[in-house]
């Protein structure tokens, strides 16, 4: 039945669920890759669409921006449509040189200095999991594609706009392991494991905090489709 913040009925969302954090990119995925896509959710502006890939059911979904907004969408898609999988599509800034623009990370691991697991169920641990053989599926997805991927932690941060001059991101690299910042899958893959149900995380490179290099608005909604292919192409039958 329908949420606060989703109006989807039940049965009208898949067992697996792509969530970039831009609800246009959502639009833009459904548009063009889904056959017969249909809107499902705009609640608060948050578009859900459901279609086929390959003759496959998939659903994609935006999350909104930070833990607490991706926090409620994959919990309520999780616990209340019947959701078994959700692949975080996202941008994320560098942390260091190897991690290069439009390249694609594959999540090992997030990190967070983050309350949000510690307030939703008494997790007190910096780091949380994507699902093994969800992330598993991606690599052979990328393979099959042609499409190399970075593996490493991520740096899941609740503040984008930061006072601390000092060059934290290096401090992070060094002694967390984390390749780049986004700010979404620390709760995403806490969600899953509270729930047991699996998650992942793909990001595309939008920007870096070494080289300066960015990329424009409109390049991060429609432009990052290797990491959209790698997704839609590990969607098994459900």
């Amino acid at each position: 039945m329908p949420t606060p913040h989703n109006s989807a009925e039940n049965g009208m969302i898949a067992k697996t669920v792509l969530m970039p954090g831009d609800p246009l990119r959502a639009k833009y995925i459904a548009e063009t890759y889904l056959e017969n896509p249909v809107l499902f959710s705009s609640v608060r502006g948050m578009l859900g669409y459901t279609g086929s890939y390959r003759g496959r059911t998939l659903s994609v979904m935006g999350s909104g921006m930070g833990m607490p907004s991706i926090g409620i969408y994959s919990y309520e898609l999780y616990s209340q449509y019947g959701v078994e999988n959700i692949i975080r599509i996202g941008s994320a800034g560098s942390y260091c040189e190897e991690a290069r623009i439009y390249d694609v990370v594959l999540a090992t691991a997030a990190f967070s200095e983050s309350s949000f697991a510690r307030v939703q169920s008494g997790y007190q641990e910096p780091f949380t999991y994507p699902d093994k053989g969800l992330c598993e599926r991606l690599r052979q997805s990328a393979g099959h594609l042609g499409i190399p991927l970075i593996e490493g932690v991520v740096h899941s941060s609740d503040v984008f706009y930061r006072e601390d001059r000092t060059p934290y991101y290096q401090r992070l690299h060094d002694e967390q392991g984390c390749l780049c910042v986004e700010m979404e899958s620390f709760a995403l893959f806490h969600n899953a494991s509270v729930l047991h149900k699996n998650a992942a995380c793909l990001l595309t490179i939008s920007d870096s905090f070494v080289s300066h290099e960015e990329t424009s608005a409109e390049e991060r909604q429609t432009s990052f489709t290797a990491m959209m292919q790698v997704a839609l192409e590990a969607v098994e039958e459900n």
